[in-house]
């Protein structure tokens, strides 16, 4: 019996195991891992402004916190986990995940990229980018310097 008591205890540090110390990791655990798995949120690095739209996202999609919570856990995971750490990506082999998080898309958007990409082929230009279905051309724009083919 009090082995378990000791496990009860340590659960949740195990959940937040792979979360960096520091103000925000609490706030961040339970907002994120209400919808899904801590990797997944982690697997962005993003600046202050993607985290931002990341979160706003979120609350779209149904996350419920205070705004002063939701402000802590956008600083917290630009400071651990910043844009300048994320190599640049290739939309040629991107998923799903990694073009809605990079490009700011709705799931809808890239998946209508995703099914393109498999219909033409591995696309060569930014033109053919910008062209495509689900990209925003501004956006492509703005990214350019992270974007290969």
């Amino acid at each position: 019996m009090m082995n378990m008591r000791y496990l009860i205890l340590l659960a949740p540090l195990a959940l937040s195991a792979q979360l960096v110390e520091g103000p925000g990791m609490t706030e961040t655990d339970k907002n994120c891992k209400a919808c899904h798995e801590i990797e997944r949120s982690i697997s962005l690095r993003q600046d202050i402004n993607g985290w931002n739209n990341t979160i706003a996202k979120m609350v779209g999609f149904g996350m419920k916190s205070k705004e002063s919570d939701l402000a802590i856990v956008a600083e917290y995971l630009a400071k651990h986990y910043p844009a300048d750490a994320m190599p640049p990506i290739n939309v040629n082999t991107a998923s799903a995940i990694e073009l809605e998080s990079r490009f700011s898309l709705k799931r809808s958007q890239s998946s209508a990229f995703l099914a393109h990409r498999e219909k033409v082929g591995k696309l060569k230009t930014f033109a053919d980018l910008k062209k495509s279905p689900g990209m925003d051309p501004e956006r492509i724009e703005a990214k350019k310097a992270q974007i290969v083919f």
